[in-house]
């Protein structure tokens, strides 16, 4: 299996979080597992649902409903010939053993087929920097499988194979998810066949702080936990009720051995719904914000800041023209509702928002004063604005890598600026590489003056050779840099 230990930093919505477990029992990937996400709405394939709730709890209608839509996904690395090293030794308890080369390296997880024709659903962290992808059905046929798109900040993946009237996983609801419901946990442990296992929902909403992004994205973790068994291979398997429907993917363990001991965490199905929404229409995920910086409230906290309750999600900033800067929310608030759902932490609010896009209006409903207060809230993307943007932009970001905003009137006025488009964060690329720091503003590029993250990937995108960029930073000093493309 490919190492994919390693992601434990914290990523919110702009803000704080708290850590839920201790650092001593580590949490892994529960390497390899596949559910299923969104089904095309042109999908064939027939199913059946279990409607007579006198009867006691059987799992055998619902195992019989998944385990033909699970499949076993299995990558190859390095095929290029470079050796890669592998311990799983290491992998498992993060010490010792000898590291032994392999060419190419194999790996491999679960999958859930999403639908009729092709379509599944897998984490990120099983088909990640993968040379060749293949999909085993629980028939024992093999496919290439093409890899349409992933989405690290909520470590879902889809991929495509080429074949028609697949058994499919019908999707349930991860909202109507109960604590104490009963769940079956479907997948490829230990590259067996589709095999289940039982359990309840422990609890809804965690976040366990595995899902790092090198580019500085927020991820979103707010995972249904179980006590359902899932071991090694299990990453990207299916999390289904007792009627037979997705409610999660199954991505992580809470384990000091490797194995399952106790707890096992899932990507809610609303959020892979979304995710693989988008792949399918924009080739990326389209992230919503509602730009403020959140903290978690705990007794302390309400106390020292005087608050009658601690349910409910802080608002220490709001970021200027941001997306509550502008419908009207204050720092101090506490967000309550997103719609008609209740939210009492940063997971549960990140769940909400992330179900929609840029563009979209929300009602957001905030404790402020022991008054509740309903706020129309438009959602922004990343660079400050309301677009939606196809593959190429976000190529665009990875080229350049760093987040913009459009320079505020308060920011022009005071460096005497009619333009600019502010770099908001640097990641690697190319203006790391030319020297430029986060907080430049970039007033120019080639001569053109730019007001927004548009101007500068209609002037980049087709761009060939070098670019000459101007701007000022927030001390007043004037700055040029040059990079090619």
């Amino acid at each position: 299996m490919k190492n994919v230990i390693g992601l434990f930093s914290a990523a919110v919505i702009g803000g704080l979080t708290v850590v839920l477990f201790s650092s001593k029992t580590p949490t892994i990937h529960a390497d390899k597992i596949v559910d299923q996400a969104i089904q095309p709405s042109n999908s064939t394939a027939k199913y059946t649902t279990n409607t007579n709730s006198n009867l006691a709890i059987d799992f055998t209608f619902a195992a019989e409903q998944t385990v033909n839509s699970v499949v076993h996904v299995k990558t190859e690395y390095g095929s290029d010939g470079t050796p890669i090293y592998f311990d799983p030794f290491d992998f498992f308890f993060g010490q010792g053993g000898s590291y032994q080369p392999k060419m190419p390296a194999m790996a491999s997880g679960s999958g859930v087929v999403i639908s009729a024709d092709g379509y599944i659903v897998t984490n990120n962290h099983v088909v990640a920097d993968a040379d060749k992808i293949s999909i085993t059905l629980n028939n024992n046929k093999t496919y290439k499988a093409e890899l349409i798109g992933k989405d690290p900040t909520t470590d879902i993946a889809l991929l495509k194979i080429s074949a028609t009237e697949l058994s499919y996983v019908p999707y349930g609801n991860s909202d109507d998810v109960k604590i104490g419901e009963w769940v079956l946990a479907v997948g490829n442990p230990f590259n067996l066949t589709s095999t289940v296992t039982a359990g309840i929902v422990s609890a809804k909403g965690r976040d366990i702080n595995i899902l790092n992004d090198a580019k500085g994205n927020t991820a979103i973790e707010s995972f249904i936990q179980t006590d359902a068994a899932v071991n090694p291979g299990n990453s990207g398997g299916a999390l289904v009720n007792t009627k037979g429907k997705l409610v999660g993917i199954n991505t992580a363990i809470k384990s000091n051995t490797g194995s399952f001991t106790g707890y096992s965490f899932a990507v809610p199905v609303n959020i892979v719904k979304k995710v693989v929404d988008d792949l399918l229409e924009y080739g990326v995920v389209q992230r919503g914000y509602i730009g403020v910086s959140i903290r978690n409230i705990d007794s302390e906290f309400a106390s020292e800041k005087d608050l009658s309750t601690t349910q409910g999600v802080y608002i220490s900033e709001v970021l200027e023209t941001g997306a509550a800067d502008e419908a009207g929310l204050k720092t101090g608030d506490v967000i309550t509702k997103i719609g008609n759902t209740e939210v009492s932490n940063i997971p549960e609010l990140q769940e909400q928002v992330g179900s929609f896009r840029p563009g979209d209006e929300i009602i957001v409903t905030v404790n402020r004063n022991e008054k509740e207060i309903e706020y129309s809230v438009t959602l922004k993307n990343k660079n400050g604005n309301t677009k939606l943007y196809k593959r190429e932009f976000t190529k665009l970001n990875a080229v350049l890598g760093g987040e913009f905003r459009p320079a505020s009137d308060l920011e022009k006025q005071k460096l005497r600026i009619s333009s600019g488009l502010k770099v908001k964060t640097i990641t690697s690329g190319k203006l790391r590489s030319a020297g430029i720091k986060e907080g430049f503003i970039i007033t120019k590029i080639d001569q053109t003056p730019i007001n927004s993250y548009e101007q500068m990937a209609r002037i980049l995108e087709n761009k060939k050779g070098g670019v000459l960029i101007e701007g000022i930073y927030q001390n007043g000093m004037k700055a040029y840099y040059g990079f090619g493309i």
